[in-house]
């Protein structure tokens, strides 16, 4: 190992002060210091004199300065000279995504939600032709401040001497990684890399996908996982080659917050962890002490100079008589309204009953048909048309495949239409729409299988993942429709596709 160049307690620049020898490898030693000038905490980055890639990490360090998006970590100094060369970024603290799923997989949405913040990031620093490339549990962080940092991007990958002829997709493959660790539990890598987990089971020569791994993942995240780094269990879905594909991919994912960061028990050593490049620790929070309430003062009035006592009496024998008029016709008119609606013998009270609105419930199909009104048969793809409900989110209904997201001109829409054998009144339908990107549609509603005859009750578009349509008041009808008014893309083509579909009625 190669000596430091420099010891704790040295101050660069005059401002950083070293503290903490956090990481040290190869010639370089991650430091965890304190800028004096504005009294905060850094992770500076030193390098023995002969450090082989000095000038090629200060140049990405610098590039990583210019990029604004606060998902990534900020650089704030890197210099390269014959004293001290260094680099001074953020010094993040939080949780890392190892230590989240250390005991488990996240909650599926949860996961998502991360990774799809950590995709934007990596989508806007590949604008800028600057790449991750070592994309490890380690380097996703849930910060002390409730948001996501993303650790390293692109020194990290200089001091592993990292390189790679397509980074766009050795990027969304290490995304679609960390997606498949949340959802799982389970790192699909190397061990070296895995921040502690186990690494994920093999079949046939390849990771399992994560349904195979652990029940309860939703259809599209296993879909989107097997796009970005399953290349053999894509079965046909366009592989996604880039941060900005697999951040459109999980653009329907909803935002929660993650999980809660465990709160530390008092007067207990905290471990610190560290990317290659920038540092992360975990800090108690600070008690306040609430400031001591105010005493509030009542201020009470003045006491009013006596008057004459043959006034005040007048004046309380005129109130009193006044008060015992009004009390006597109050009484006989309240008397004679009372027994006016008092329900004699025999009578029942019409007094209305409150009515309770049932839960709705899940109405199963009579009939499935995959919906070309313009067609001969009046039909598209209808062999297919029962995977869309069978509840197995393995299984869809699709379309034909077309050559533009217009159909190929060739018709206006393609549809998928549920017969519910008779009318009912419709609370809510949810669709599983797949891994998908771009498209729109339709859910119609009516009780005639006519296009035209069948309501728009709501409409879609990036139809990626679940979509849900919750009616205020349900509405009626016998037919319900998922019309493709433009299709989303597939392997260079346009088709819809439908996974999974449920109506629900309120009686």
């Amino acid at each position: 190992m190669s000596s430091p160049a420099v010891e704790p307690g040295t101050k660069l620049a005059e401002r950083f002060r070293l503290e903490d020898r956090v990481h040290e490898s190869g010639g370089a030693t991650l430091w965890k210091a304190i800028d004096e000038v504005l009294a905060r905490p850094v992770a500076v980055h030193t390098f023995d004199p002969d450090f082989p890639r000095l000038n090629e990490v200060v140049t990405a360090a610098r590039v990583a300065s210019r990029l604004t998006d606060p998902r990534l970590t900020q650089v704030f100094d890197a210099t390269e000279d014959d004293g001290h060369s260094y680099v001074v970024s953020e010094w993040v603290s939080g949780e890392s995504f190892s230590d989240m799923i250390a005991g488990g997989p996240l909650d599926p949405e949860r996961a998502a939600a991360m990774v799809a913040e950590a995709a934007e990031a990596l989508a806007h620093a590949h604008e800028a032709n600057l790449a991750h490339l070592c994309l490890t549990p380690e380097h996703l962080v849930w910060t002390a401040g409730s948001t996501v940092k993303l650790l390293g991007l692109g020194v990290d990958a200089v001091l592993d001497d990292v390189t790679s002829d397509d980074p766009a997709r050795e990027d969304a493959e290490g995304l679609g990684r960390l997606l498949y660790a949340g959802l799982t539990g389970h790192w699909p890598g190397d061990e070296q890399d895995s921040g502690g987990l186990p690494v994920a089971p093999m079949g046939d020569g390849h990771f399992c996908t994560p349904r195979q791994v652990i029940a309860g993942v939703p259809g599209y995240l296993d879909a989107i996982v097997c796009r970005a780094m399953l290349p053999e269990t894509r079965r046909g879905l366009d592989p996604l080659t880039t941060p900005a594909e697999v951040a459109e991919a999980l653009a329907s994912v909803s935002r929660p917050s993650p999980l809660p960061m465990p709160t530390p028990m008092p007067m207990t050593a905290l471990p610190v962890a560290a990317s290659r490049s920038e540092g992360i620790d975990t800090a108690a929070p600070q008690r306040h002490t609430p400031p001591p309430q105010q005493t509030q003062h009542q201020h009470r009035p003045m006491p009013q100079q006596a008057g004459g006592m043959v006034n005040k009496v007048a004046m309380t024998v005129v109130v009193l008589l006044v008060m015992v008029a009004v009390g006597l016709g109050a009484w006989t008119l309240g008397r004679s309204i009372g027994n006016a609606g008092t329900p004699t013998a025999g009578e029942e009270s019409t007094t209305p009953t409150p009515t309770v609105e049932a839960a709705p419930r899940e109405v199963k199909p009579s009939s499935v048909t995959g919906f070309d009104p313009l067609s001969t048969d009046r039909e598209e793809r209808g062999e297919l048309a029962g995977y869309a409900v069978d509840g197995k989110e393995s299984t869809d209904w699709h379309s034909e495949s077309y050559d533009s997201a217009d159909f190929g001109r060739l018709k206006t829409g393609v549809g998928l239409l549920l017969d519910m054998g008779k009318s009912i009144p419709v609370k809510q339908v949810s669709i599983e729409f797949g891994g998908t990107s771009g498209g729109t549609a339709e859910l119609r509603v009516g009780d005639s299988a006519e296009l035209e005859a069948l309501d728009v009750v709501e409409k879609f578009s990036g139809l990626s993942g679940k979509k849900t349509f919750t009616a205020e008041t349900p509405k009626k009808g016998r037919y319900v429709l998922v019309w493709f008014t433009k299709m989303p893309t597939y392997q260079g083509k346009y088709r819809g596709q439908v996974l999974d579909m449920k109506v629900l009625a309120t009686k």
